[in-house]
């Protein structure tokens, strides 16, 4: 199984975005999945919902953060980098990094922190899934570019 394939799985077994993306590099980065999940717990919805910036994006710099940042964690200019390649990635497939954008949702409706459910109708109405998957896989190309 691929990570995006990982990725979508999780997302539809009822993770968010983030998690979902994170959790697909966690045992390869030396996390536990408990340990992926709190961590990336509140980074979904367009970090703590509020559709910002994507989930499915910040689950990505995660994962590249704890890649490439080196042994004290401030290499900052490698890994801003690397985070602006695969958001220029993903935004050329997507028109934006930004979560209400690209569910065109309006800015000025009220925020909730309760998610939606996950039901059926939720999948067929949200991109969610998909850019999750798109998104592992911009990110296992940049992995793959810089190991």
């Amino acid at each position: 199984m691929t990570h995006a394939e990982k990725a979508k799985e999780l997302f539809l077994s009822g993770c968010n975005c983030s998690q979902s993306v994170f959790c697909a590099w966690a045992d390869e980065l030396g996390f536990d999945e408990k340990t992926a999940m709190k961590l990336s717990c509140g980074f979904g919805g367009g970090v703590g919902r509020l559709r910002e910036i994507c989930g499915a994006v910040s689950g990505a710099a995660m994962v590249l953060s704890m890649r490439f940042s080196g042994e004290d964690g401030r290499d900052r200019a490698s890994v801003y980098r690397l985070i602006q390649d695969f958001a220029n990635r993903f935004q050329a497939e997507t028109g934006s990094v930004i979560c209400r954008v690209m569910l065109g949702l309006d800015e000025n409706v009220p925020k909730s922190p309760v998610p939606d459910s996950r039901t059926e109708s939720y999948y067929k109405k949200r991109p969610c899934a998909e850019l999750v998957y798109l998104a592992a896989e911009k990110l296992e190309e940049i992995m793959k570019e810089n190991s």
